[in-house]
This record gives structure tokens, sequence and C-alpha cells, in this order.
């Protein structure tokens, strides 16, 4: 159990993101507070344009920013192995190698050389995502859902302290979504991983988050609750309807035009 008197794992303080693109540019994400404990599953609702790709690509370090980012009380400002991102697209693995290389490389280019640890790291990460005996297969020889649990083995594989997803199941098909959805929750207790996980469905924020929060139109939080409904989360839920009625009237007091509010 987190001990309740524990700092934050990351923190977010007073982040502000410009382009300045232009003379009127404007602040993408405008001194934006946020605090994610170890072991959180922290999912992000908003319509879109509203910077929720942007805040994780600060957190990742791929953007430059106004403001902290602190993991552990050190601040970011390039990318790390401590925070891994995981994209929608299926296309994050190398064409050219299997399925096991494509889950060392990582690993190699991070120092570790010995086959026998990079096999055993390797095996694993496939097991975990439920994809045992396949790692001398290529990427093209994979269907998209398993493509996604391949870049969720290499990224779990370099243990980091937080995983980023933007998004990574919005192209598959609902059955394949919902599969998934319950695998990584079984994934993120067996690890006690902290994922951070930008969704715009509703019932998928749900569904995954211990904590959901929703960003308005300009780049600030407008919704940030603890999600206590007991795992599996479904519809039928007690506290669900409720929940979700919630974040919808937020989502569409945002944006009641975009239709960003999904079953």
């Amino acid at each position: 159990m987190i001990e309740q008197n524990k700092a934050p794992l990351l923190e977010v303080k007073d982040l502000v993101k410009n382009y300045h693109d232009g003379p009127n540019a404007r602040n993408i994400l405008d001194h934006l507070d946020l605090s994610v404990n170890e072991g959180d599953f922290l999912t992000i609702l908003g319509p879109s344009g509203c910077g929720k790709t942007t805040l994780i690509r600060c957190i990742a370090g791929f953007e430059d920013y106004e403001g902290e980012i602190l993991v552990e009380g050190k601040a970011v400002s390039q990318p790390g192995i401590d925070r891994m991102m995981i994209f929608q697209t299926f296309e994050q693995l190398f064409p050219w190698k299997t399925v096991k290389k494509n889950i060392q490389y990582p690993l190699k280019i991070n120092g570790i050389t010995d086959k026998e640890e990079l096999d055993r790291i390797a095996e694993k990460h496939l097991e975990l995502v439920g994809l045992a005996g396949k790692g001398d297969l290529y990427p093209h020889q994979l269907s998209g859902g398993m493509k996604q649990r391949v870049a969720i083995a290499k990224g779990l594989a370099l243990n980091p302290k937080i995983i980023l997803m933007d998004e990574p199941f919005a192209a598959l098909d609902a059955m394949t979504r919902n599969k998934l959805q319950a695998e990584l929750i079984k994934i993120k207790e067996k690890e006690n991983a902290t994922v951070i996980f930008i969704t715009h469905n509703i019932q998928e924020a749900l569904v995954l988050g211990n904590r959901v929060i929703l960003m308005s139109k300009n780049g600030e939080i407008k919704v940030n609750m603890e999600n206590k409904i007991p795992k599996p989360v479904t519809p039928a839920s007690e506290g669900y309807g409720e929940m979700w009625k919630l974040l919808n009237e937020a989502l569409w007091e945002e944006d009641s035009e975009s239709g960003a509010v999904s079953e």
C-alpha cells in the first residue's frame, strides 16, 4: 500500500506551453498544476485541442515549457527511460526486426548486452501482455491489437517510473479495445505501474482510471476527481451513471458541437 504522506511521483507546477506560432498565439497549457502518486492510473479527458497530448509530451520531455515538471523531485528537461510513451499509431515497431528484437533494442541502447538477460526480459514481458511464443514474428504478421501489446511490452521492459499513453486503443475495434483495457488493468496491478492515459471516451476513462481529470479548451484542469468504482467497471456498476453524467455534462459545456462525448 502507498503511504499517504509520501511525496507525489510526478509534480506539474504552473505549467505553461505556447508555441508562439503567430502574433495572437494562445497558451496551449495555461498555468496548469497536477500531481500524480506512485501507482496511480490517471485518465485524461477533454475536447480536441485542449492540450491533452501536449501535456504528456511535456512530461515525456519532448517539448520545452515554462513552469516545473518534477519526477521524484528531479526536473524534466529531456526524454528519459523513467518515462515511456506509447502512441495511438500501430507503427511504433521497427518492421525489419522481430517482436523480440523490437523489445530488446531499447534495452541494448541502455547498456544491457548479455544475450540471456535480453532474452529473459523479452520473454517475460511478452508473456505479461499475452504474447508468449510470438517473439520470432515480424510486425507485419501482427494485428493492430497485437502491435499495441508489443509496444506496451517494449515500454514496460525498461521498468519506467511512468507510462504515458496517448489514445493507444482509439483505432481498435470495440471488442479488441475492451480486451486490451482488461489486460492493461491486470498488467498495471501486477507491475504496480503508474499510468497516465489520454482518451476521448468517458467509458474508457472510468473503466481504467482510479483518477480522472478533464481539461478545458483553455488548457486548464476543469475536473479532477477520484474514481472509487470497484473494478471491473461496467455501465451497471454502482456510481457509474453519476460519474458518466458529470463528465459528459462538463465535456458538453466545453464543446457541445465537437461530438467529443463518446459512449
